[in-house]
Formats: C-alpha cells, structure tokens, sequence
C-alpha cells in the first residue's frame, strides 16, 4: 500500500531552482536521469533509516543485518513509488519532504511486516477480559460490567468478519498491512470493516 497524495498534473510550485532541475530531469528522462534516480534513492535510503531507528524493537528482534536488509528494500520500494507517482507531486512542500515520505512509508509497512512474519494472527478466538486490580469495588463492578458488555456486543451484534477483524486489529494490535496482506485483501477493505463494527 502506497501513501496517499492527491493527483495532479499541474507543474510544480517549488521555489528552489536546483529541486525544479531535479524533477525535471525526473520527469524528461534526459541525461541527467540517472543522476536523478541516484538522488531519489539517496534521499529515500536515509529516510528508511531514520524511521527503522525510531523502531527498536527491529534491531533488538530482527538484529542489524536484518535491519539493514529492510532498509536497502524500503530503499527500493520507495525509489519506485516515487518514480510511479511523480506526476502527483503538487508543489505544496519541498520535492525532498514529499520524497522522504515515501522512504518513512515503506520502512514502516517493511518493518512491520518483517516483525510480524513468524508471528501468528489468531482471527477465530475470543479475547480473555484484561486482568486488572481496581481500587475500589465500585471500580471493579463498573468494569466488570463494561467488560461483560463489550463481549456481549463482539459475540451478537458482529457478524464473525467483522469480530475477527476488530479482535485482530484492535485488541490483538496486528497492524494493518500485515493483516491484509494474511488475509489477501487491502487496507481499503479492513478500514471499511473496522468502521462498520466501530458503528
């Protein structure tokens, strides 16, 4: 799944002279092309780095040689949507921030994905209630109500789709490209279903 910009094919409004260069020598495919392609890659890599250090868990679990590897393929995944979709590019920020989006975009989905390979996604059992030490018996009541409603409400006003995917997404913390792409469908798909079971 790809960020989402809006489309246009008007030229950019970018008052930075050397930016104007760099994505017309994107867009005509001249001799300053490759040089180009170099930038873009450049400027993704180093943001797929920034966002794979703010995410410890990818070095502590995955360790640095798979931490580096998810950062070379966010590298590439980003270089090509960039490529993909530069005629979207409006001109309402700089050309790099709308590029270091894309190298944030694809570290994080990577990341996630790589985390949760091994990991199973259970659709089909039912939450246990959180265990937790209210401190007064009036707290402990309440909750004990909330809780006992909660789970009336997952096992007979949703349907069992609808259920699997709000346990998954909401109580389980699976994130959300990671169970699209277990169950073969999109996040267009699993956000309509979240919103519908939310209602």
């Amino acid at each position: 799944m790809t960020p989402m910009f809006s489309p246009s094919r008007q030229a950019p409004r970018c008052g930075d002279a050397g930016e104007t260069a760099w994505i017309d020598a994107l867009r005509t495919r001249g001799a300053g092309y490759d040089e180009a392609v170099r930038r873009v890659r450049h400027a993704v890599r180093r943001a797929a780095r920034h966002q794979v250090c703010r995410m410890p868990r990818v070095w502590a679990e995955l360790g640095d040689v798979r931490a580096e590897e998810i950062i070379e393929s966010a590298a590439d995944e980003a270089t090509v949507a960039v490529l993909d979709r530069l005629d979207r590019f409006e001109g309402r920020s700089k050309f790099t921030t709308w590029v270091y989006k894309f190298g944030v975009f694809h570290a994080a989905t990577e990341a996630r994905r790589a985390l949760w390979r091994d990991r199973p996604v259970e659709l089909d059992g039912q939450p246990e209630p959180a265990s937790t030490d209210p401190v007064t018996p009036e707290a402990w009541a309440e909750a004990r109500d909330l809780s006992a409603a909660v789970a009336l409400a997952l096992a007979t006003v949703l349907t069992p789709h609808q259920r699997r995917i709000a346990c998954a997404l909401i109580v389980d913390d699976v994130p959300i490209d990671v169970l699209a792409e277990r169950l073969g469908t999109n996040r267009s798909a699993l956000y309509k279903t979240l919103h519908d079971a939310r209602r």
